[in-house]
C-alpha cells in the first residue's frame, strides 16, 4: 500500500509539474505515444532519403522537389475524398496503411533493383518521403486539434511536441547505429511497423475521446466530414484567418529550403560516401532533437501561457532574421550549424505546437481539410518557389552570402504577419463543438 501511494504522489507531482488536469492523463499518454510512433517512423527514413537525395547530385534537388509538389498536388484530393466519405478514426487508418504499402514497394526496390536503376529508385524515394512526412504528421495534428480545445493546447501542445522530439532522437539514433547492421531495407520494414503502431495508437485515442462526450450530446466525431473535395482549398483562400496561416507556412517553407540547400553543398563537399552521410544526417537530427526535448516539456506550455500565441509565433521568424544576418556577415560552416539547430529547435520546440492552437478555433471541416492543404500542398509550394529561387540565385551569381541577405526581409514579412495571426486567434471566439467535446475533461 505505501508503495502504491508513492506511485501516486509520483503521478500526481508530475501532474503539478507538467500542468495536466488527472482527467486529462489517459487522453495525452496515447497521443504522446501516437506521434512518438510516426516520429520515430519518420526520421529512421529521413537520413535515407536525405542521402539517396545528396547522392543523385546536388543540382538535382530543384527537379526533386519540382516532382514533390507534383505528387502532393495530386495526393491531396484522394485524402480529401477520404475525409468526406469515411469517419476520422477510418480515414487515419486507410491513409497510414497506403503508406505501409508504398514502404514495403520500396524496400523490394531497394533490395532487387539494378544498379543503374538505384538512382531513379532515390529520387522517388526522395518524392515519396516528402509527401509522407508531411501527411502523417499533419494528419497528427488535424486529430489531436479535434480532440483537446484552445486552452488546453496551450498547456499540453508543448508536451505532445516533445513525443515527436523523442521520437526523432530515437529514430536518428537506430538509424546511425542500425544502418550498417540491416541496412536501408531493414530501416523500411521497421518504419512500417511503427505506422502499424500510430494506427493502433489511433483507436485507443478515438475510444478515450468517446468517454468525453457528455450523456446524450450528438458524437460528430463519428460522422463522416462531408463536404466538397476542394473545399480544403477554397476555405484557404476566402478566409482572411486561414490564407495568413497559409501565407506564414510559406514563407517558412521558404526559409528552410535555403537553409535545406546550403546544408546539401556542405555535406557534398565534406562526405563523400553514403554511409557516413548518412550517418551525419542522423547525427545532426539527433542533436537537435535532444536540445528541444527540455524545452518542449518544462517550458513551451508556461511560455505560451505567459507570453501569448501572437509573441510565440514571432519566435521563429525573429530567429530566421538572425540567423541569415548572421550567415551573410559570417558564411562559414560553424554559423551555418548553429543557424540550423537554433531555427530547427524554435520550429520544434516553439513555433509547431503555436501554430497547431491557430487551428483550435476553427470549424472540424477546416481542421481536417483546409489544415491539410495548408500543411501538404502550401507547405510544398514553399519548398518549390525556395528550390527554384535558390537556383537561381545561385544561378546569377550569389554565393550564400547574398542568398542569406535576400532571406532576411522575407523573415520581416513573416514575423509581421505572424503577430497579426496571434491577435486574431486571441480575439476569435472557441469553435463550439471542441468546446463543448472537452468541457467534461
Amino acid at each position: 500500500m505505501p508503495q502504491q501511494n508513492n506511485k501516486t504522489t509520483l503521478l500526481g507531482k508530475l501532474r503539478i509539474l507538467l500542468n495536466v488536469n488527472p482527467s486529462e492523463t489517459k487522453a495525452l499518454v496515447w497521443a504522446w505515444l501516437y506521434v512518438f510512433a510516426i516520429f520515430l517512423a519518420y526520421y529512421v527514413l529521413r537520413p535515407i532519403r536525405d542521402e539517396l537525395g545528396v547522392s543523385g547530385g546536388v543540382e538535382n534537388l530543384p527537379w526533386l522537389f519540382t516532382g514533390t509538389l507534383v505528387a502532393m498536388i495530386a495526393v491531396n484530393p484522394l485524402f480529401a475524398f477520404a475525409v468526406k466519405r469515411w469517419t476520422r478514426e477510418k480515414f487515419i487508418a486507410i491513409t497510414y496503411r497506403f503508406f505501409m504499402l508504398n514502404l514495403l514497394v520500396f524496400l523490394i526496390l531497394i533490395q532487387f533493383g539494378s544498379s543503374t536503376h538505384q538512382v531513379w529508385i532515390g529520387r522517388a524515394f526522395f518524392i515519396w518521403v516528402s509527401v509522407f512526412n508531411l501527411f502523417v504528421i499533419s494528419v497528427f495534428w488535424s486529430f489531436i486539434v479535434d480532440i483537446f480545445n484552445s486552452e488546453q493546447g496551450k498547456r499540453l501542445f508543448g508536451i505532445l511536441a516533445s513525443g515527436a522530439t523523442i521520437g526523432g532522437i530515437a529514430g536518428s539514433a537506430l538509424t546511425s547505429g542500425l544502418v550498417e547492421i540491416i541496412g536501408q531495407s531493414g530501416l523500411l520494414m521497421l518504419s512500417a511497423l511503427l505506422l502499424e503502431a500510430g494506427v493502433f495508437a489511433v483507436k485507443r485515442l478515438s475510444k478515450v475521446n468517446l468517454g468525453f462526450q457528455k450523456s446524450g450530446h450528438d458524437n460528430e466525431s463519428e460522422r463522416a466530414l462531408g463536404g466538397g473535395v476542394f473545399s480544403g482549398m477554397g476555405h484557404t483562400l476566402r478566409s482572411p484567418y486561414l490564407f495568413a496561416i497559409a501565407f506564414c507556412i510559406l514563407l517558412s517553407s521558404i526559409a528552410s529550403t535555403f537553409l535545406y540547400f546550403q546544408q546539401a553543398e556542405i555535406v557534398s563537399v565534406n562526405f563523400t560516401d553514403k554511409v557516413s552521410r548518412t550517418a551525419f544526417f542522423a547525427n545532426i537530427d539527433f542533436w537537435v532533437n535532444t536540445c528541444t526535448l527540455f524545452l518542449q516539456l518544462f517550458f513551451t506550455g508556461y511560455l505560451v501561457r505567459s507570453l501569448g500565441v501572437a509573441l510565440m509565433l514571432c519566435v521563429l521568424p525573429f530567429i530566421n532574421i538572425i540567423g541569415f544576418s548572421a550567415l551573410a556577415t559570417y558564411p562559414v560552416l560553424a554559423v551555418f550549424v548553429a543557424v540550423q539547430i537554433a531555427t530547427r529547435v524554435g520550429n520544434f520546440g516553439l513555433s509547431r505546437p503555436v501554430r497547431e492552437v491557430l487551428f483550435t478555433t476553427v470549424s472540424r471541416e477546416d481542421r481536417y481539410k483546409a489544415k491539410n492543404f495548408i500543411d501538404t500542398v502550401i507547405y510544398r509550394t514553399g519548398d518549390q518557389v525556395g528550390s527554384w529561387a535558390y537556383a537561381g540565385l545561385i544561378g546569377i551569381g550569389l554565393t550564400m552570402t547574398g542568398v542569406s541577405i535576400v532571406a532576411v526581409p522575407l523573415s520581416l514579412i513573416w514575423l509581421g504577419l505572424s503577430f497579426w495571426l496571434g491577435r486574431q486567434q486571441h480575439q476569435k471566439p472557441h469553435n463550439l463543438s471542441t468546446t463543448i467535446l472537452n468541457n467534461s475533461l
